[in-house]
């Protein structure tokens, strides 16, 4: 492998989140929501049948957390590549988002890596976006990856 681009600055940023936010959770805004994916589940659209579920009441579908707003960063790293690669996203839900929640959201740089693959020297970013309810609990956690490469001429 040639020489790491992975800089101190990049090192410096990992775990450093951004400016929090707040997004207030309304019903009506998660049955909108519901309808445009089309998703008919009743426990995101019938607050009448959705109390009769585990859930006791209406909760937001899991992709709704991707419609809220994230704060500004702290520190900005970038890619010294010009090509980008959507290495994809992974989530995990430990508490259900419900209408009247306010959820805090942050977003850090979680891991940088670099790794020789086919398109050559690759550098993988891994970004964290945290959803905190009003209580202090984590709802939710989404891992995105970028891929970042220098394309052959």
């Amino acid at each position: 492998m040639s020489e790491s681009v992975i800089t101190q600055e990049m090192k410096d940023a990992i775990g450093v989140e951004s400016e929090p936010v707040v997004n207030d959770v309304e019903k009506g805004a998660i049955i909108k929501f519901a309808q445009a994916i089309g998703d008919e589940s009743p426990v995101f659209n019938d607050e009448d049948a959705a109390r009769q579920t585990k859930y006791g009441g209406l909760i937001a579908p899991p992709t709704f957390l991707r419609s809220m707003r994230l704060g500004e960063a702290r520190v900005t790293v970038t890619s010294p590549y010009p090509a980008n690669l959507d290495g994809g996203s992974e989530w995990e839900y430990f508490e259900p988002v419900r209408p009247g929640d306010r959820i805090t959201v942050t977003q850090y740089l979680a891991d940088v890596n670099e790794r020789q693959g086919r398109l050559g020297n690759m550098l993988i970013m891994v970004r964290e976006t945290k959803y905190v309810n009003q209580f202090g609990k984590v709802a939710a956690l989404q891992r995105s990856t970028g891929i970042s490469y220098k394309p052959t001429e």
